[in-house]
């Protein structure tokens, strides 16, 4: 894990600037900002449009090869492994990530700066700007505070100076947030982005490897996992990682090279299922193509690396992603 001093922010997708501090923002985000879809890209196929073949006699027909099995079918085409992303991917989670970091920092009473009268709280659009730019809830802690200054809380009464106390303060907050993260995603008012749960069912039922890469903790994760998409379609994941199992975070490759090592395929099979451009980085950094389904949150980032760009899965058939990827590696 990378120390305080060495932790870099990764420049935006299109513009380099500093976050605005959400002590600043004190009115709510535009909503024509927030919720401005960009067009749908896709590829333009190259395989042309081609007649109908004549009908076939009855002794062509009974000379046709029987039908393949999942097993071949899945051999045949160039995609062997469907990888999802977690938050903002199967679920719209980051308002709900939003709300446990700033009941965190309420109960720990956290006053950045020290002489706050208020704890701090992380605002709509500060955060939005903070999640898509920074993997993981401990480096963007690290990053926040590193800053505009360590706080003030009921864990330290002066803020921490030294590595040790800091990472103290780090891992104490993140350990609430997630336990706090869970409690909400238990309540039972969460559900499933359209169009997850029938893409992976069609994957699985493909013969086609089937996986969930996630920076976030491993139990939150295992939680919203065993809650959205049920026991049982978990637990017949070919793969599964979380932040806790690589070193670095997105937008570094390694959760998504380790992903196709694990599941014994090439990095050009596989496709991978993001929503931000920090995911995206990810994916392409381990040579595989990357489909977006962008959120509120992310719909205005510069996804031009993306094969294709959805508003969601509701519309989209394991068919539709097979032909994008054969058209991707043909035309590369």
């Amino acid at each position: 894990m990378a120390s305080t001093s060495s932790l870099l922010l990764p420049s935006p997708p299109s513009t380099s600037r500093r976050l605005t501090s959400p002590h600043l923002l004190s009115s709510p985000p535009s909503s024509s900002r927030l919720l401005r879809r960009p067009p749908l890209r896709l590829r333009p196929s190259p395989i042309a449009s081609a007649a109908s073949p004549p009908p076939r006699s009855a002794s062509t027909a009974a000379a046709s090869p029987p039908p393949r099995s999942a097993s071949t079918a899945a051999a045949s085409s160039p995609l062997h492994a469907l990888i999802f992303d977690c938050d903002g991917v199967i679920l719209e989670s980051e308002h709900l990530h939003r709300q446990a970091y700033n009941d965190a920092f309420a109960h720990f009473r956290v006053r950045c700066p020290p002489a706050s009268p208020e704890p701090l709280h992380w605002a709509s659009e500060f955060y939005d700007e903070l999640q898509n730019r920074i993997g993981g809830g401990k480096p963007k802690m690290r990053w926040y505070f590193g800053e505009y200054g360590w706080p003030s809380s009921s864990i330290f009464e002066t803020p921490p100076s030294s590595d040790s106390d800091r990472e103290k303060l780090v891992d104490v907050l993140q350990d609430w947030k997630t336990e706090r993260y869970k409690e909400i995603i238990k309540s039972g008012t969460v559900e499933p982005r359209p169009g997850v749960l029938r893409l992976m069912d069609e994957v699985k039922g493909a013969g086609i490897k089937l996986a969930v890469c996630s920076a976030a903790t491993k139990s939150s994760v295992i939680l919203c996992l065993e809650n959205l998409i049920g026991i049982e379609r978990f637990r017949s994941l070919d793969c599964f990682l979380a932040g806790d199992d690589v070193k670095e975070k997105k937008p570094d490759p390694s959760i998504y090279i380790t992903a196709a090592e694990k599941l014994g395929v090439q990095s050009e099979n596989c496709l991978v299922v993001e929503d931000s451009v920090i995911g995206l980085q990810a994916a392409k950094g381990a040579g595989m193509s990357c489909i977006i389904t962008y959120t509120s949150s992310t719909a205005n980032q510069d996804f031009k690396d993306a094969i294709a760009t959805y508003p969601d899965l509701s519309r989209v058939r394991l068919e539709d992603l097979k032909l994008l990827l054969q058209n991707t590696l043909v035309s590369s």
